[in-house]
């Protein structure tokens, strides 16, 4: 899989401000401005190991699908998005929409190629969901960022299964309502799952 100089810094940039947009919330919004530097050093190396690889793979297996049809594929960050990402952080709540993997094609996708690519993204979250869920159920709740880890990725599977455009969850149930339907319920059964635990 090859990436384009200006797709490397993109994707640098993005998941660094989806990052730093999760500290802060997780900072407890206005109040990061009033934290220690030492923690929010660790709650950013939290949400980066959590939310900001779960965004960057999530990205990268939109892209490796569509290579895998033989279709050009590029990451684009939206910045104006990312910085506002940032400055809801700020008032408790993120809405983002950080970029998406450009494709092109000579012909029309069929709607179930274009549903295999976009299922690729909360898949990828949900897979990383239940992994930070079996590492806490082993080792219980010893670690916080095994807890932000589930909740963020299940959050960003469910939200990405939103069936409206340019969502995954419009393109995944054009083509399955069957797959769109489990998707939809395991993400969201892992992110309660997040506050049971």
């Amino acid at each position: 899989m090859k990436f384009s100089h200006r797709e490397k810094k993109d994707l640098f940039f993005a998941g660094l401000m989806i990052s730093l947009a999760f500290a802060i919330l997780l900072s407890g919004g206005y109040r990061a401005l009033f934290s220690s530097n030492l923690s929010f050093i660790f709650i950013f190396a939290a949400a980066f190991f959590t939310a900001g690889l779960g965004f960057l793979l999530h990205e990268i297996m939109h892209k490796h699908i569509a290579q895998s049809y033989g279709l050009k594929a590029e990451f684009q960050a939206f910045y104006p998005m990312l910085w506002l990402a940032i400055v809801f952080s700020f008032f408790g709540f993120i809405f983002a929409a950080p970029g998406a993997v450009m494709i092109q094609s000579f012909r029309p996708l069929s709607k179930e190629k274009n549903g295999k690519i976009s299922i690729a993204g909360p898949g990828t979250n949900i897979i990383l969901a239940i992994i930070f869920l079996i590492l806490l159920l082993v080792f219980g709740n010893q670690s916080a960022i095994l807890g932000y880890g589930l909740t963020i990725n299940s959050l960003l599977a469910a939200f990405n299964m939103i069936p409206a455009m340019p969502f995954d969850g419009a393109k995944i149930l054009a083509w399955n309502k069957g797959i769109y339907t489990i998707t939809l319920l395991v993400a969201i059964g892992l992110f309660v799952a997040s506050f049971i635990l």
